[in-house]
Protein backbone atom coordinates (compact mmCIF):
# COMPACT_ATOMS: atom_id res chain seq x y z
CA UNK A 1 0.00 0.00 0.00
CA UNK A 2 0.75 3.86 -1.01
CA UNK A 3 -0.63 6.21 1.18
CA UNK A 4 0.92 10.04 2.02
CA UNK A 5 4.36 9.42 4.20
CA UNK A 6 2.17 10.10 7.28
CA UNK A 7 -0.46 7.54 6.69
CA UNK A 8 -0.71 5.06 9.58
CA UNK A 9 -0.60 1.22 8.91
CA UNK A 10 -3.72 0.39 7.62
CA UNK A 11 -5.00 -3.28 9.37
CA UNK A 12 -3.53 -6.68 8.18
CA UNK A 13 -7.15 -7.14 6.83
CA UNK A 14 -7.45 -4.30 4.56
CA UNK A 15 -3.49 -5.06 3.11
CA UNK A 16 -4.50 -2.72 0.19
CA UNK A 17 -4.51 0.72 -1.43
CA UNK A 18 -6.79 3.80 -0.83
CA UNK A 19 -9.64 3.48 -3.80
CA UNK A 20 -8.71 4.90 -6.38
CA UNK A 21 -11.20 7.92 -6.36
CA UNK A 22 -10.71 8.11 -2.42
CA UNK A 23 -8.63 10.80 -0.60
CA UNK A 24 -6.55 10.19 2.44
CA UNK A 25 -6.78 12.19 5.54
CA UNK A 26 -6.57 12.55 9.18
CA UNK A 27 -10.18 13.51 11.22
CA UNK A 28 -12.71 12.47 13.71
CA UNK A 29 -14.76 9.72 13.07
CA UNK A 30 -17.53 8.07 15.21
CA UNK A 31 -19.16 5.28 15.52
CA UNK A 32 -22.16 5.32 13.50
CA UNK A 33 -19.63 6.69 10.58
CA UNK A 34 -17.33 4.33 11.15
CA UNK A 35 -19.13 1.19 11.05
CA UNK A 36 -20.94 1.97 8.02
CA UNK A 37 -17.54 2.69 5.89
CA UNK A 38 -16.21 -0.60 7.35
CA UNK A 39 -19.25 -2.79 6.28
CA UNK A 40 -18.82 -0.94 2.91
CA UNK A 41 -15.54 -1.40 2.26
CA UNK A 42 -15.60 -4.98 3.26
CA UNK A 43 -18.32 -5.89 1.02
CA UNK A 44 -16.77 -4.05 -2.09
CA UNK A 45 -13.29 -5.24 -1.52
CA UNK A 46 -14.13 -8.64 0.22
CA UNK A 47 -13.19 -10.70 -3.36
CA UNK A 48 -9.96 -8.96 -4.08
CA UNK A 49 -8.92 -9.63 -0.34
CA UNK A 50 -9.79 -13.21 -0.50
CA UNK A 51 -7.93 -13.37 -3.92
CA UNK A 52 -4.95 -12.04 -2.50
CA UNK A 53 -4.20 -13.65 1.05
CA UNK A 54 -6.55 -16.57 0.66
CA UNK A 55 -3.49 -18.91 0.06
CA UNK A 56 -1.71 -17.19 3.15
CA UNK A 57 -4.69 -17.56 5.38
CA UNK A 58 -5.49 -21.18 4.52
CA UNK A 59 -9.21 -23.01 4.58
CA UNK A 60 -9.06 -23.87 7.95
CA UNK A 61 -6.03 -21.88 9.13
CA UNK A 62 -5.90 -19.59 12.40
CA UNK A 63 -3.10 -17.30 11.78
CA UNK A 64 -3.11 -14.12 14.04
CA UNK A 65 -1.58 -11.26 12.00
CA UNK A 66 1.05 -11.18 8.91
CA UNK A 67 3.99 -12.73 10.24
CA UNK A 68 2.29 -15.69 10.69
CA UNK A 69 1.58 -16.59 14.30
CA UNK A 70 -0.36 -19.96 13.91
CA UNK A 71 -3.00 -20.51 16.66
CA UNK A 72 -2.06 -24.30 16.32
CA UNK A 73 1.37 -23.77 17.51
CA UNK A 74 0.66 -20.54 20.20
CA UNK A 75 -2.21 -21.86 22.03
CA UNK A 76 -3.23 -18.49 22.97
CA UNK A 77 -6.94 -19.60 23.83
CA UNK A 78 -5.45 -22.91 25.05
CA UNK A 79 -4.02 -26.17 24.24
CA UNK A 80 -5.89 -27.15 21.26
CA UNK A 81 -7.34 -30.34 23.39
CA UNK A 82 -8.70 -28.40 25.82
CA UNK A 83 -11.04 -26.60 23.29
CA UNK A 84 -12.83 -29.71 22.14
CA UNK A 85 -17.01 -29.00 23.10
CA UNK A 86 -16.05 -25.06 23.66
CA UNK A 87 -18.31 -22.10 22.79
CA UNK A 88 -16.17 -19.81 20.60
CA UNK A 89 -17.24 -16.38 19.24
CA UNK A 90 -14.78 -15.34 16.31
CA UNK A 91 -15.37 -11.61 15.60
CA UNK A 92 -14.19 -10.21 12.36
CA UNK A 93 -14.43 -13.62 10.81
CA UNK A 94 -13.91 -12.77 7.43
CA UNK A 95 -14.19 -16.26 5.62
CA UNK A 96 -14.39 -17.68 8.96
CA UNK A 97 -10.71 -19.54 8.23
CA UNK A 98 -9.89 -19.39 12.27
CA UNK A 99 -13.16 -20.75 12.99
CA UNK A 100 -13.17 -23.53 10.70
CA UNK A 101 -9.76 -24.76 12.45
CA UNK A 102 -11.82 -24.28 16.05
CA UNK A 103 -14.24 -26.40 14.85
CA UNK A 104 -11.71 -29.11 13.30
CA UNK A 105 -10.30 -29.09 17.27
CA UNK A 106 -13.97 -30.07 18.56
CA UNK A 107 -14.86 -26.47 19.37
CA UNK A 108 -18.28 -25.04 18.69
CA UNK A 109 -17.15 -21.78 16.61
CA UNK A 110 -19.85 -18.89 16.13
CA UNK A 111 -18.61 -16.83 12.89
CA UNK A 112 -19.66 -12.98 13.55
CA UNK A 113 -18.72 -10.27 10.30
CA UNK A 114 -19.89 -7.12 9.63
CA UNK A 115 -19.56 -7.41 5.69
CA UNK A 116 -22.18 -9.42 3.66
CA UNK A 117 -19.67 -10.15 1.31
CA UNK A 118 -17.14 -11.97 3.31
CA UNK A 119 -19.31 -14.08 5.00
CA UNK A 120 -20.65 -15.52 1.54
CA UNK A 121 -17.03 -16.25 0.83
CA UNK A 122 -17.27 -18.07 3.83
CA UNK A 123 -19.93 -20.03 2.90
CA UNK A 124 -18.14 -20.65 -1.03
CA UNK A 125 -15.04 -22.54 1.24
CA UNK A 126 -17.73 -24.58 3.26
CA UNK A 127 -20.98 -24.67 5.20
CA UNK A 128 -19.77 -26.24 8.35
CA UNK A 129 -19.84 -22.80 10.80
CA UNK A 130 -22.50 -20.77 11.84
CA UNK A 131 -22.37 -17.63 10.34
CA UNK A 132 -23.74 -14.29 11.71
CA UNK A 133 -23.77 -10.73 10.34
CA UNK A 134 -23.70 -7.78 12.91
CA UNK A 135 -21.52 -5.16 14.38
CA UNK A 136 -19.10 -6.11 17.44
CA UNK A 137 -21.04 -3.37 19.11
CA UNK A 138 -24.04 -5.00 19.44
CA UNK A 139 -23.52 -8.16 19.65
CA UNK A 140 -26.72 -10.42 18.72
CA UNK A 141 -26.04 -13.00 21.59
CA UNK A 142 -27.13 -13.83 25.32
CA UNK A 143 -25.62 -12.90 28.15
CA UNK A 144 -22.90 -15.79 29.12
CA UNK A 145 -23.18 -17.73 25.47
CA UNK A 146 -19.55 -18.71 25.52
CA UNK A 147 -16.53 -19.63 26.90
CA UNK A 148 -14.05 -17.60 24.00
CA UNK A 149 -13.52 -15.26 22.06
CA UNK A 150 -11.22 -14.33 19.64
CA UNK A 151 -10.67 -11.68 16.87
CA UNK A 152 -7.72 -11.92 14.19
CA UNK A 153 -7.36 -8.08 13.05
CA UNK A 154 -11.01 -8.10 13.09
CA UNK A 155 -13.65 -5.42 14.32
CA UNK A 156 -11.42 -3.52 17.31
CA UNK A 157 -9.06 -1.60 14.95
CA UNK A 158 -12.15 -0.18 12.95
CA UNK A 159 -14.42 0.75 15.76
CA UNK A 160 -14.62 3.90 17.37
CA UNK A 161 -15.62 2.83 20.82
CA UNK A 162 -13.32 -0.16 21.56
CA UNK A 163 -14.43 -0.14 25.14
CA UNK A 164 -17.90 -0.73 24.28
CA UNK A 165 -16.64 -3.65 21.98
CA UNK A 166 -14.96 -5.19 25.24
CA UNK A 167 -18.02 -4.61 27.22
CA UNK A 168 -20.20 -6.38 24.70
CA UNK A 169 -17.70 -9.55 24.54
CA UNK A 170 -17.30 -9.56 28.73
CA UNK A 171 -21.56 -9.43 28.72
CA UNK A 172 -21.59 -12.88 25.98
CA UNK A 173 -18.55 -14.61 28.04
CA UNK A 174 -18.98 -17.32 30.70
CA UNK A 175 -17.11 -16.75 34.15
CA UNK A 176 -13.40 -17.26 33.39
CA UNK A 177 -13.81 -17.07 29.83
CA UNK A 178 -10.81 -15.93 27.85
CA UNK A 179 -10.97 -13.02 24.91
CA UNK A 180 -8.08 -12.59 22.63
CA UNK A 181 -7.35 -10.18 19.84
CA UNK A 182 -4.92 -8.92 17.52
CA UNK A 183 -4.37 -5.38 16.32
CA UNK A 184 -1.46 -3.98 14.49
CA UNK A 185 0.87 -3.60 16.52
CA UNK A 186 0.81 0.72 17.72
CA UNK A 187 3.85 1.79 17.09
CA UNK A 188 3.10 1.21 13.68
CA UNK A 189 1.47 4.41 13.27
CA UNK A 190 4.35 6.34 13.62
CA UNK A 191 5.93 5.35 10.69
CA UNK A 192 5.33 5.20 7.02
CA UNK A 193 3.40 2.32 5.92
CA UNK A 194 6.05 1.26 3.75
CA UNK A 195 7.52 -2.14 3.55
CA UNK A 196 10.78 -0.95 2.35
CA UNK A 197 13.79 0.77 4.21
CA UNK A 198 11.35 4.26 3.54
CA UNK A 199 8.90 3.10 6.47
CA UNK A 200 11.53 2.40 9.05
CA UNK A 201 12.12 6.51 9.92
CA UNK A 202 9.56 8.02 11.95
CA UNK A 203 7.23 10.64 10.28
CA UNK A 204 4.50 10.87 12.69
CA UNK A 205 3.72 11.24 16.55
CA UNK A 206 2.61 8.06 18.02
CA UNK A 207 0.67 9.75 20.46
CA UNK A 208 -2.11 11.54 17.72
CA UNK A 209 -5.14 9.35 18.38
CA UNK A 210 -6.80 11.27 14.84
CA UNK A 211 -8.32 8.47 13.11
CA UNK A 212 -7.03 7.14 9.32
CA UNK A 213 -9.70 7.96 7.06
CA UNK A 214 -10.37 7.85 3.18
CA UNK A 215 -13.16 9.99 1.69
CA UNK A 216 -14.96 10.54 -1.38
CA UNK A 217 -15.49 13.32 -2.75
CA UNK A 218 -18.30 14.70 -0.50
CA UNK A 219 -16.31 13.76 2.28
CA UNK A 220 -17.75 10.47 3.05
CA UNK A 221 -15.92 8.16 4.85
CA UNK A 222 -15.39 4.79 2.82
CA UNK A 223 -12.58 3.24 5.49
CA UNK A 224 -12.09 4.02 9.03
CA UNK A 225 -8.97 2.66 11.17
CA UNK A 226 -8.68 4.27 15.13
CA UNK A 227 -5.11 4.68 16.40
CA UNK A 228 -4.28 3.79 20.36
CA UNK A 229 -1.17 3.87 21.49
CA UNK A 230 -0.26 0.89 23.99
CA UNK A 231 -1.50 1.90 27.13
CA UNK A 232 -4.83 3.17 25.68
CA UNK A 233 -5.44 -0.61 24.37
CA UNK A 234 -4.55 -1.76 28.01
CA UNK A 235 -6.68 0.71 29.88
CA UNK A 236 -9.61 -0.42 27.29
CA UNK A 237 -9.39 -3.80 28.37
CA UNK A 238 -9.49 -2.91 31.78
CA UNK A 239 -12.23 -0.46 31.28
CA UNK A 240 -14.13 -3.29 29.66
CA UNK A 241 -13.66 -5.82 33.12
CA UNK A 242 -10.85 -8.11 31.44
CA UNK A 243 -7.60 -8.70 32.99
CA UNK A 244 -5.32 -8.89 31.18
CA UNK A 245 -2.74 -11.91 31.24
CA UNK A 246 -0.52 -11.51 28.38
CA UNK A 247 0.21 -8.93 25.74
CA UNK A 248 2.26 -11.15 22.63
CA UNK A 249 4.47 -9.13 19.91
CA UNK A 250 5.22 -12.09 17.38
CA UNK A 251 8.24 -12.01 15.81
CA UNK A 252 9.10 -12.43 12.09
CA UNK A 253 9.99 -15.65 11.54
CA UNK A 254 12.61 -16.81 9.06
CA UNK A 255 10.80 -18.73 7.06
CA UNK A 256 8.26 -15.80 6.35
CA UNK A 257 9.19 -14.33 2.96
CA UNK A 258 5.97 -12.54 1.87
CA UNK A 259 5.03 -8.83 1.99
CA UNK A 260 1.80 -7.41 3.22
CA UNK A 261 1.19 -4.22 2.79
CA UNK A 262 3.02 -2.32 5.38
CA UNK A 263 4.23 -5.93 6.66
CA UNK A 264 8.04 -7.44 5.27
CA UNK A 265 10.91 -9.08 6.23
CA UNK A 266 12.96 -6.32 6.77
CA UNK A 267 10.52 -4.10 9.03
CA UNK A 268 9.29 -7.33 11.31
CA UNK A 269 12.77 -7.49 11.94
CA UNK A 270 13.39 -4.75 13.36
CA UNK A 271 9.63 -3.52 14.86
CA UNK A 272 6.73 -4.83 16.28
CA UNK A 273 4.09 -5.27 13.20
CA UNK A 274 1.24 -7.12 15.45
CA UNK A 275 0.19 -6.68 19.36
CA UNK A 276 -1.71 -9.94 20.91
CA UNK A 277 -3.83 -9.14 23.67
CA UNK A 278 -4.78 -11.94 25.81
CA UNK A 279 -7.83 -11.38 28.21
CA UNK A 280 -9.65 -13.45 30.89
CA UNK A 281 -13.13 -12.54 32.21
CA UNK A 282 -12.99 -12.90 36.07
Amino acid sequence: MNQEDCAPEEAYEAGSAAEDDSEATRRDAGEAESSRASRGWWDRNADDYQSEHGAFLGDDRFVWGPEGLDEAEAALLGPASSLKGKDVLEIGAGAAQCSRWLAAQGARPVALDLSHRQLQHALRIGDDVPLIEADAGRLPFRDGSFDLACSAYGAVPFVADPVNVMREVRRVLRPGGRWVFSVTHPIRWAFPDEPGPEGLSVSASYFDRTPYVEQDEQGRAVYVEHHRTLGDRVRDVVAGGFRLVDLVEPEWPAWNSQEWGGWSPLRGNLIPGTAIFVCERD
